[in-house]
């Protein structure tokens, strides 16, 4: 056992337990405040609907606690338990170039951790969503969604995957820089694609009625100079009972897209104050400078396997007998976790933060208590948590608890 097999099983250990310890305290906080909404939503939210937040979140929490360890012992089971190892034996076996076995190799990976993940995800939907009140997929719709996916998979990453390998094997020294530009370049292109080639083949997108709506819509788009492709409603009800908005797409190819299920529960200034939060993104530059921490990140990741992947501890630590280019690289997506999981309130942080900042926008775009009202049938609607642990909620949310967002809105009315 070498010094990262220890360093590896150190920080799993570790990594887990904080996980299971971070839930516990969620689950303490959300059973001590369920009986009692908190006074910054007793006006719009009943203490039913609170209660209905509670045991839905406490579900979810209790069933992601199992599945915290279900993974860490999978991890385990590739990794030193040596299923990695006997995957890539078995197709070295064909004696097919290094190349198109790191792709067969790669791709018999990501369909059988897809075939893993099945039964909890149709746990998830069929079970939780669906005792909560959320779930609209149908069976048929579960597995045509499913095929689909693989398909595109299929249809995207054998190219991907093959450009990546032959990079890494051919390039020389500095492939990690040329594989970094290609990276780049095709999250980008996705990004640009979305919209148009992809979102479709799973929702219908219609352009929104004209109206009142569309109008204002519009008056709040030209006054902040946002330029998009239409603005467009999906069918999320078919699916959940969740609603939601949000921008897709990149540069020129930009579209406003609203839940069906979102525009059924609000009014037209409520609408356009959640939008308005969306297009402070926009204002912020929020959007670009995740790409560029997402570039930097990838950039600093892909230098450090070009150095792992030279060193045999690397492969004999993590269980894997024979070094090659697509090994190193599925062993460094699959550690990679354990150790940045403990950076995660670094980076929640950051996106909290922008969420402050496209908060703050909106509140003079529309109004604070407009936007307050909007969060509020959300929060509801949604079954959110209103009483998250603060520590639980540093790590894993990306948004303000809900009382702190809309203290943090009121302590504008007075200004606005």
């Amino acid at each position: 056992m070498n010094e990262l097999t220890l360093f590896f099983l150190f920080f799993l250990v570790l990594g887990t337990g904080l996980q299971i310890w971070l839930s516990v305290r969620q689950k303490a906080s959300i059973t001590k405040h369920q009986h009692v909404v908190p006074s910054a939503f007793a006006e719009s939210i009943s203490l039913d609907e609170h209660q209905k937040s509670a045991a839905y979140t406490l579900t979810k929490t209790s069933f992601g606690q199992k599945m915290l360890i279900f993974e860490a012992v999978l991890l385990l089971l590739w990794t030193l338990g040596g299923l990695l190892n006997i995957l890539d034996q078995a197709w070295r076996t064909l004696e097919w170039s290094e190349l198109w076995t790191g792709v067969a190799v790669l791709l018999s990976f990501g369909l059988l951790s897809a075939l893993i993940d099945l039964p909890s995800s149709i746990y998830s939907t069929f079970r939780i969503e669906a005792q909560f009140g959320f779930n609209r997929t149908t069976p048929g719709l579960f597995i045509t969604d499913m095929f689909k996916s693989l398909l595109l998979s299929l249809i995207i990453g054998i190219p991907f995957i093959a450009l990546v390998l032959w990079l890494m094997a051919f390039a020389g020294e500095l492939w990690w820089l040329y594989v970094w530009a290609v990276w780049m370049g095709f999250s980008l292109l996705m990004m640009w694609a979305f919209p148009v080639f992809i979102a479709p083949l799973f929702n219908k997108f219609k352009p929104i009625d004209e109206g009142d709506l569309k109008q204002a819509i519009e008056d709040l788009l030209h006054r902040n100079g946002f330029a998009s492709k239409g603005i467009f409603v999906m069918d999320g009800s078919k699916r959940s009972g969740h609603g939601n908005a949000y921008f897709t797409g990149l540069g020129s190819n930009k579209r406003i897209v609203f839940f069906d299920t979102l525009l059924d529960k609000l009014n037209t200034d409520e609408v356009i104050a959640v939008l308005a939060h969306e297009i402070g993104h926009f204002k912020h530059k929020h959007i670009q400078k995740r790409i560029v921490l997402l570039a930097t990140m990838t950039l600093g990741g892909l230098a450090l396997l070009g150095w792992l992947m030279q060193q045999d501890w690397f492969y004999n630590g993590l269980g894997v007998n024979s070094p090659s280019t697509y090994i190193a690289l599925l062993l460094f997506v699959l550690v990679l976790p354990v150790f940045t999981f403990f950076v995660q309130p670094i980076t929640a942080w950051f996106s909290r933060k922008h969420e402050f900042e496209a908060d703050d926008f909106a509140a003079v775009q529309a109004s604070p208590l407009t936007l307050i009202q909007a969060l509020v049938k959300l929060y509801k609607e949604n079954a959110s948590s209103l009483t998250q642990d603060p520590l639980y909620s540093a790590f894993y949310e990306s948004h303000p608890p809900a009382p702190v967002r809309v203290a943090h809105l009121s302590s504008k009315l007075s200004t606005s």
